[in-house]
């Protein structure tokens, strides 16, 4: 899918955003957009959770998108990229699925002051277009709950999902990983929730 064209504009979830050329040609920006829900109001007696850091491999950090083709090749658009880092798109999905969850007192992000009673960290291992055979979006994340007591790691899960690509514009590309990544964070907040409310 390297060198097709896209078209310019906003559809669904997707927002694409125009920005300074660089060689000439366009730089197109994407974000992955967080879906819209009320949160129910918080348990008054459930955990407090904190969302650490999401790590990630350094070629998943300036921000391009990346891609893989057959076994061996890998690569990243120079003229498309996404508004924010990859890590952050996760903890912000994390942090929204687990508040809408209703069962925590609080969920916090890591430099809000409170140390709560449980750490989540993790690595988001992979988040690319796939070309081998068909066009697909990959999402390879690891997370881990620690209890902040005792400093032992009470939950940990690697997800790693694909899906298929409807189409073969950047557009579409962006929709499948943005689907992908929303899917893998519903099951990790879930697993979450559960490993939380019954330590």
């Amino acid at each position: 899918m390297r060198f097709r064209a896209i078209a310019i504009g906003s559809a669904g979830a997707l927002s694409v955003l125009l920005s300074a050329c660089v060689g000439g040609r366009p730089v197109h920006y994407y974000t992955i957009n967080r879906p819209a829900a009320a949160a129910p109001a918080p348990e008054p007696n459930g955990p407090v959770l904190v969302i650490g850091r999401i790590t990630t491999p350094e070629a998943l950090q300036d921000g391009r998108i990346r891609y893989r083709a057959g076994s061996n090749e890998v690569g990243a658009y120079e003229y498309h990229r996404w508004t924010e880092r990859p890590a952050a798109m996760v903890e912000d999905l994390l942090i929204q699925a687990l508040r809408a969850s209703g069962k925590f007192r609080q969920v916090l992000e890591a430099n809000s002051g409170p140390a709560g009673d449980f750490l989540i960290r993790g690595r988001l291992r992979e988040f690319a277009e796939v070309d081998d055979p068909g066009i697909q979006t990959r999402v390879s994340l690891r997370l881990e709950m620690i209890e902040r007591k005792s400093g032992a790691v009470v939950w940990d899960h690697d997800y790693a999902r694909d899906e298929p690509v409807d189409g073969k514009t950047m557009k579409e590309v962006v929709l499948s990983m943005e689907h992908n990544l929303q899917q893998v964070v519903v099951q990790a907040a879930s697993a979450i929730d559960a490993a939380a409310t019954h330590q």
